[in-house]
Parts: structure tokens; sequence; C-alpha cells
């Protein structure tokens, strides 16, 4: 959840720290710091809140140094405050944290009782007053820092400096993501390959219990015995200029602007348009002889995962179990062995999907992770990968990321309908030539972003908002909806709009927007019916179909955007994108933070 950088070098590091902070912002934003090894020992400077409170820190108190560590912090523990903001520090040792110390509270009144003050309410000080600990009793560096890791319990990404040794930084991981990066006359850490993109691209992900002593000309990783090991030096195909905002107010609606681009990125990868079929990437199994398929997924993605389970049920004829990835071990299903196991996440490194993906693996399952970030640990733990090609997603709200998991879903089920024969030839033709099509179709909706910027005043001024779809709609529905709870603060709940009559209809009066996303499919009429049935009730419908499906309500709805012609089967993907627009212009005139909405980060890697 938080993100954390290091860099040990033979110039001043404090600029590159910052650089990659400005990069890690969308995992935390509640407070940021950096410390870093000086002549006069260890110096910190640290601010509650954004970024650029602590460059404001740094231009009033400035700081250097050739070995230092920071930090951008998603609380957990602890309040989010400059106390509590990291690195936190002894007078020997300072830490940088990602994830959550479990023992804490234990190692927090052993330490009390030897006689260490602790001054923050975080569960990272206790590694800190750790190692301090070993230290005090006189082992080295490299012993302390070992012997600490053993005995914390949890999940966490550590970067450490102690004092008296400028020629080391240590780095640690368990459960959480770390890579280790090589650059020139530098060494430097970090939270994920995006964060290190300006210095370097050859990186080493550290694997799960591994510990590394970096030094300016390399490395040293031990594993969780202590062993001194070998970890292979990866090129990250991430770009160091992937990552400006261009000509667009916020990262979301950039990003919602690059989904025609993206989304053919990701077809063009699968899709055989001389042939009109789909080739997926090379899988360990034969898709013909899979039987049922597990989803697993959180937020966002579990809406991919909702729409997913319903191409795979009625188009490749194959049942689907679906849960969110933090009930799923919890529950304890049944797993066939040998069945296969989908796992979506945007950034790999979802703490609970990532749980459930070992789970998994260690019943006999196929996993299979959908991905947008091909270095992550859930691509490289996964016995295949389906990637998403949307590129860096920095806006908390996802969007690309979201469309082009459908795309690659989509393509998945045909792929699996055509090998278990659940398809004929014209009818996969048919699907395919639809699913070529949403690059352009996609386009074409963002020319209503102004009708959707006039329909968000009307919204705006809602407390309640309801979202209605039927079929792979309703998941649409669910993700509208959360993504106008996550960036507007605009209470708003998705509804399968059959299931309106047994509850939420009580909610509609003329003070509640209801949005309705009906393209006119083989559902449709049953739709209308309850569209009719707000109308009859004073509510007001805002109505997203294509040119039939608006023709066929009538009059009565209060407005309606009208959609280009697509195969149904690919509606999802082109639905998302105005439910994405309204919800980003709702915020924008509510005046919230868009690209960083209130107690969201990015990437959710603690349980």
């Amino acid at each position: 959840m938080c993100g954390i950088i290091g860099m040990i070098g033979s110039g001043d590091v404090v600029p590159a720290l910052i650089e990659g902070l400005r990069r890690l912002e969308y995992r935390g934003y509640d407070s940021t710091g950096i410390a870093t090894l000086t002549g006069t020992g260890l110096e910190r400077r640290r601010a509650e809140g954004r970024l650029v409170n602590l460059e404001r820190r740094l231009a009033e108190v400035p700081l250097a140094g050739t070995l230092g560590i920071g930090h951008t912090r998603w609380a957990t523990h602890g309040v989010p405050n400059e106390r509590n903001a990291h690195p936190h520090a002894s007078d020997r040792v300072a830490v940088v944290h990602n994830g959550i110390i479990e023992n804490f509270l234990a190692l927090r009144e052993r330490l009390t009782a030897r006689g260490h003050v602790f001054a923050t309410d975080t569960d990272t000080e206790a590694v800190v007053h750790l190692i301090s600990d070993y230290l005090r009793d006189g082992l080295g560096p490299d012993e302390a820092v070992g012997r600490a890791l053993g005995e914390l319990e949890g999940a966490f990404a550590l970067g450490i400096l102690v004092v008296g040794y400028p020629d080391r930084l240590y780095a640690a991981r368990k459960g959480s993501p770390l890579a280790i990066g090589y650059a020139d006359d530098a060494m430097v850490l970090g939270s994920d390959a995006l964060t290190l993109a300006p210095l370097t691209r050859r990186l080493t992900y550290l694997e799960d219990g591994d510990w590394a002593c970096l030094t300016r000309s390399g490395a040293i990783i031990r594993d969780a015995k202590g062993a001194v090991v070998e970890r292979p030096i990866s090129l990250s195909a991430v770009s160091g200029a992937m990552i400006g905002k261009g000509e667009y107010r916020h990262f979301m609606l950039k990003e919602i602007y690059e989904q025609p681009q993206v989304i053919g990125d990701t077809l063009n990868a699968l899709f055989n348009p001389a042939e009109r079929t789909i080739t997926l990437p090379a899988l360990p199994f034969a898709l013909e002889t899979v039987e049922r398929v597990t989803i697993v997924a959180c937020g966002t993605s579990y809406y991919a995962g909702l729409v997913a389970r319903y191409w795979l049920e009625s188009v490749a004829r194959v049942p689907v179990d679906i849960d969110v990835a933090s009930e799923f071990r919890y529950r304890a299903p049944p797993l066939q062995k040998g069945g296969l196991a989908l796992f979506i996440s945007q950034s790999g490194e979802t703490a609970d999907t990532l749980a459930a993906l070992r789970h998994c693996k260690a019943q006999g399952l196929w996993c299979v992770a959908v991905v947008n970030v091909p270095e992550s640990t859930m691509a490289r733990e996964a016995h295949a990968v389906l990637p998403t090609l949307a590129g860096p997603e920095i806006g908390v709200a996802s969007t690309k990321a979201f469309t082009t998991q459908l795309v690659v879903m989509a393509a998945l089920c045909l792929a699996l309908a055509r090998a278990r024969h659940a398809i004929d030839r014209a009818t996969e033709a048919r699907l395919s030539r639809g699913l070529a099509e949403v690059p352009a179709r996609a386009a074409e909706v963002l020319k209503y972003d102004d009708a959707l910027h006039a329909l968000a005043q009307e919204v705006a001024e809602a407390r309640d908002v309801l979202y209605l779809g039927r079929g792979t709609s309703h998941a649409v529905a669910l993700e509208g909806a959360l993504k106008l709870k996550e960036i507007s603060y605009i209470h708003a709940e998705g509804y399968p709009a059959g299931e309106m009559k047994h509850g939420p209809i009580a909610l509609i009066d003329e003070t509640v927007p209801v949005i309705v996303i009906a393209p006119h499919d083989g559902l449709f009429d049953k739709t209308a019916g309850n569209v009719q049935e707000v109308i009859a009730r004073g509510g007001r419908i805002i109505l997203l179909s294509d040119a039939e499906g608006i023709a066929h309500v009538g009059a009565g709805v209060a407005h309606a955007v009208t959609l280009p012609v697509v195969d149904p089967f690919v509606a999802p993907i082109l639905y998302a994108i105005p439910v994405q627009l309204l919800a980003y212009h709702v915020a924008v005139i509510k005046g919230t933070d868009v690209d960083q909405p209130r107690n969201l980060a990015k990437s959710v890697t603690v349980e």
C-alpha cells in the first residue's frame, strides 16, 4: 500500500529520492519523508500530506547525502501525521516499510522493557528498535538486520539505513513487493519498476523471504535462511517517460482517453485479423481440458471477473465460480485439482489476490494471471500470464486497466469456446469481428464527453445515485457506482435491474438519479420495463443505450446518451467508458482530488 525507495551512490541522492516518491505517490499520500546518512549522522525530513509538503520542507531545510531512503504512506497503524510519517528512526537505525508487522505489539512490549522509547503509533517502529537492540548488544549490521528479520511476522518490504555504515543499504521483503535496481555507479531499491524507471531498467526482484545488502557496486542477496543466493537481473519494459499527464488536467482523464489505443494494443497481441481468430500466449495446459473456472479478484478487477463469468458460461459453456479475493480462502471452497483459476489484478501485487493464487497453486490448480505489470509478483508466480497492455495507470480509480482486462477475458472466452467446440466457426468470426471493432467504437464514445459533462452537473447535486443493468451490464452498473463513490464521495449503488423491485425501488424519488446501462440486446425489453417502473414513481432516468434502445423506451427519461451500435458481446467494454467519464466530471465539479481520492491507494499490498 505504501511506497518505498532507497539509493546508494556517489552523488547526492535526494533529487532521485524525490522523483521516486513522485512516481510512488499513487500508492499512498497520507505523509511522506526521506532520510539520509551524512557526515554528521542520520538526518530526516518528513511532512504530513502530499509530496509537495515535503518538497516545501526541503526548500526550507535542505538535505543531502549519498545514501538515503524515502517513503510515501497509506496509513495502517497510527493516524496520518508527521509524527507517524516514515522513515522511522532511532539514533542507530532508520527504516521505511510497506506492509504490516503483525507481532509489533509483542515486540514493542519486549523492547520497551529493555529501555527503548517509542515515539510513534506505528508498527514499523518496532523494526527500528529491534535492529537497534541487536546493534546495542554488539552485533554487526548484517547480523543485526538478519536476526531482526527472522523475528518479524506479517508482510513487509523494508529499506534500512544503519548509522556508521554509509557504504551499505539494506532491503528485505516478505509478502510485499520489492525490486533492486542496478544503475550507473549506484544501486537502488523500490516498490515497483515504475519507481525505478528513470534510474535504471536493470532490475532484480527479490523473492519472498529474501534480504539484501546493497553497496555502490552491487548487492549480496540472502534467502530467508541467510544463505547467499543469486537472483536473475531482468530488463524492465517500463519506460522512465511513461508518467506525464500531457495536456490533460488529471491522470484519470488522460487514462480514459488512452483507452482506444490500449484496447487496440491489447487486442492486437491476441487477435489474428486475417483469420479472425484469437491466439493466446502459450499455456501449460490444453484449453479443451478445462471443465471449471475459478475467478478471484478485488474491486474493479472483480467486476471485470463478473463480466467474464457471464461470457464464459454463456459462450464457452464452462461453469464459473467467482469470489472477492479477501473472502476466497476463508470460505475454503472445494477445488478440483487440474482446474483453471484466473487472478485479475492491475498491479499484480494485490495482497488478497496473491494469497489466493498461492492457495490455488498449492491445491493443484492451473493459475493464470491477468495483469498489467509483467514484472509483478503475481505474473512471476502464476503458471501463465495474459497481459493487459494498458501501460502505467497512475489514477487511483482504475479505467483503462478495467477495459483491457475485459478485452483479455473476451479473448480467453473465444479461445476456450473454440477449443471446447462450444461455438461454430461463423459465431466465432462474428464475435471476433465485434471485438476487433472495439477500439474504433471506443473512440466514438469519447465524443460524448461534453454531453456527459452536462449530465454531471445534475448528478453532482445528488446525495444518492442508483445504477441498474442486466447481464453483463449489471457488472458495468456496479463499476459505475464504484467509480462515483471512489472519486466524488457520493453514495451510489449498482443493482441488477430485475432486483430493483426487491428493495431499492423504495429509494426512488425525484432526488435520486437512476443511471441505466442498457444496450439493445436480448435483455433490453425487460430492462425497459424496469425503466418505466422508475418513471412511474417520479424517478429521473439517465439512459445509456444505442439509438434503437432509446427509441424503444420513448418519452419519460430525463436524459439519454446515444452510444454506438455494437455486438452485445462487447457492449460492457464500450459502456464502461461513459460511466467513467460521468464519475470523473462529477468529481471535478465537486472539487475532490480525482487522481488521489481520500483514504484510497492504487495498489493494496496488505490484507
